[in-house]
């Protein structure tokens, strides 16, 4: 298995996290954080299952998973949400834009 494998499989699970996230770490009660979680979850999960075939540069899969991760480290100051979810959202988010970052970089073989 290739590292950006393992990299965008990484990805695609912290994608899976934020998806569930709301009902598990309790925000679901606030609509727009809800949503926002979940649609930006999915397409980081999405887009980091497409990228299994790509990587460089020019992969524009892991370039919008990449704003995925800088979204969720964004996200806790936009939404008011409790110290456990804003770290956790911006430590994933900050892995997410680093295993992006580590995929682009690298050379397609």
């Amino acid at each position: 298995m290739k590292l950006r494998s393992v990299d965008n499989t990484i990805v695609a699970l912290i994608g899976i996290w934020f998806i569930i996230a709301p009902w598990i770490a309790g925000y679901s009660d606030d609509k727009g954080a809800l949503w926002t979680s979940v649609i930006v979850g999915a397409v980081q999960l999405i887009v980091s299952l497409w990228a299994f075939s790509s990587s460089g540069w020019g992969s524009w899969q892991n370039w919008i998973s990449l704003l995925a991760g800088v979204w969720f480290i964004v996200f806790p100051f936009v939404y008011t949400v409790e110290s456990n979810v804003m770290w956790s959202s911006i430590i994933l988010g900050a892995v997410t834009v680093l295993l992006n970052l580590f995929t682009l970089s690298a050379k397609d073989s």
